[in-house]
């Protein structure tokens, strides 16, 4: 069946989708570039405040808007899924089965959590002291799973293989339920444990070595290597395989009161065997100019895409301008930029009103914003993470507002 024809057609109407159309919106002076986003959610989230959230420090309806809301003006929303990639032919087809084709094409459907991927959890997710962050239906039960925590119990986080949203986020958690704890006078009474499946607590080195101290100083029993498989939410015991070291293939059973869970995650079914995806799933993009690496009208950002970063919305912040400016360049024919450095940023909550904002590009190397010493907890970073980037995100980002190299469009507030 066929469907619409748009200049740009954009998969996936979450951060990366709308600050795209944004950028595109704004430095389109003309308002000549015709842009379609296919988003069948009407809700969207500020994921980045979950954490805060679940420790009881933010509000979750501070996290929501209408995703009508977002959509900028003169772009067209299609209320639906993809449900298949044809780049040979230039289409999308929908859900509805209708085929929707394009000139440009971004593909930024971002990561799916996969419930079912550790036996039990599906079912156990919400109630229990089975708590999650990572969705807006379970993260305040987060909170709740921490403030009814007593003497002699038992707080496990566990983090699974990556991929996942925001690789700190499940250890985040854990020092705020710590401190939590310590300022409720019981934390010696209750023990807390981070078992992680990756064999260190941080991807970067430069800050690893902090974060080791972190979790020590909090008394979080912390393991690596160690893939959570299983949850007997009956008599509240979770089962971990170890998959390194001299215990290699055996399990471990614990026993728990409250289980934080952060759920396996992977791309959306629509781009598993996708001519436009790696082996992985991922959208086979240059990890530089997020230009497909066969379909040159076709591009990729955001969690989905096959590029080495860290999955977070600073790093959607900085690839979003780069794909704009590419598209901008092959429509009047100049050269594609690789101006891709693989930015990302993860503020790691260490305790109430302590942050350490990990700042790092492609290789681990630490690329901090502020002037001060970037392995340090601050108290402005908190003030940074609950205040200063939900109204970059909000009123900044998804509208557009981006430094935009090259383009004689000067950065300007919003009104």
């Amino acid at each position: 069946m066929a469907g619409a024809h748009h200049q740009v057609l954009i998969v996936g109407g979450g951060a990366a989708g709308i600050t795209v159309a944004a950028e595109l919106r704004r430095h389109d002076h003309e308002d000549a570039i015709d842009i379609a986003i296919i988003e069948p959610s009407e809700a969207h989230y500020y994921q980045p405040a979950f954490t805060l959230v679940g420790a009881g420090a933010y509000s979750l309806k501070a996290t929501r808007k209408d995703e009508a809301k977002l959509i900028p003006s003169g772009v067209t929303w299609i209320k639906e899924a993809a449900a298949g990639f044809d780049p040979d032919n230039n289409a999308v087809t929908l859900t509805s089965g209708v085929r929707v084709t394009y000139d440009y094409l971004v593909v930024c459907p971002g990561l799916k959590l996969n419930w079912d991927a550790v036996k039990g959890l599906k079912d156990a997710v919400g109630k229990g002291g089975v708590c999650s962050n990572y969705s807006p239906d379970t993260v305040e039960y987060t909170f709740t799973c921490i403030e009814n925590l007593k003497r002699g119990d038992s707080a496990i986080f566990t983090q699974p293989p990556m991929p996942i949203k925001c690789p700190g986020a499940p250890q985040k958690i854990a020092y705020l339920a710590a401190d939590y704890l310590k300022k409720s006078g019981i934390r010696q009474f209750v023990d807390v444990k981070f078992l992680t499946q990756t064999p260190a607590i941080f991807g970067v080195p430069f800050y690893a070595k902090e974060l080791v101290k972190i979790a020590a100083g909090h008394n979080i029993d912390v393991r690596y290597n160690h893939n959570l498989v299983e949850i007997d939410a009956a008599n509240k015991k979770a089962t971990f395989d170890i998959v390194a070291g001299d215990q290699q293939g055996q399990k471990l059973v614990l026993d728990y009161t409250m289980l934080h869970v952060t759920p396996p995650q992977t791309v959306p079914d629509v781009l598993k065997g996708s001519p436009i995806s790696n082996a992985a799933g991922f959208v086979d993009v240059h990890a530089n100019s997020l230009q497909h690496v066969k379909y040159k009208n076709v591009f990729g950002l955001g969690d989905a895409c096959s590029t080495a970063n860290s999955k977070t919305a600073a790093a959607v912040r900085k690839q979003a301008p780069v794909v704009v400016r590419n598209i901008n360049h092959l429509i009047r024919n100049k050269p594609i930029e690789e101006a891709y450095d693989g930015y990302a940023s993860c503020p790691l909550t260490t305790a109430y009103g302590k942050v350490l904002m990990a700042e790092f590009i492609y290789g681990g190397k630490p690329t901090p914003t502020l002037p001060l010493d970037p392995a340090k907890e601050r108290w402005i970073n908190w003030t940074i993470k609950s205040t200063g980037l939900p109204i970059l995100y909000w009123d900044y980002m998804l509208k557009g507002f981006e430094a935009f190299p090259g383009h004689d469009t000067k950065f300007q507030p919003p009104a």
